[in-house]
């Protein structure tokens, strides 16, 4: 369970600078959604820049990267019933755990979309339309066969 604070994003420049900061969690206060992605973004990049390893965040590491906490986030279902992972949603030793790997994902889909110049919202966008236009509502509500054998 979350504390009453709210999680400021922020990272630092080479030089000490603070690069961006802001709120995290959804209140009236915050910033809107793609105001929120940015600041995460340029804060994923800033942190990357600081420690000079963009050098080493070329494509196929950053998908090897992203592909590692993916099984990072499936170890916590590991050995898991249907039943059991579904019962993970309200232990919050899990939900946490699940948290930092689901982030660690994120952060890996930021870096791999920076070194291709992406916009990954409008990618995220454009790959929703394509799904809907995949899985058309009247054939594929409450299934789950895969859009060629509709």
């Amino acid at each position: 369970m979350q504390s009453g604070r709210h999680a400021e994003v922020s990272a630092q420049d080479d030089q000490g600078h603070r690069a961006v900061s802001g709120d995290c969690h959804g209140d009236h206060s915050s910033p809107s959604g793609s105001d929120r992605f940015e600041r995460v973004r340029r804060a994923m990049i800033a942190f990357r820049d600081a420690r000079e390893w963009k050098q080493f965040h070329d494509p196929k590491n950053l998908a090897e990267g992203l592909s590692l906490e993916a099984a990072e986030l499936l170890e916590v279902f590991q050995w898991k019933t249907t039943d059991e992972a579904r019962a993970l949603t309200g232990d919050s030793a899990a939900r946490a755990k699940v948290a930092e790997e689901v982030a660690d994902c994120f952060l890996y889909c930021v870096l791999v979309a920076d070194a291709f110049g992406l916009d990954l919202i409008d990618a995220a966008q454009r790959k929703l339309a394509a799904n809907e236009m995949k899985y058309p509502l009247d054939k594929s509500r409450g299934r789950r066969d895969k859009y060629d054998a509709l």
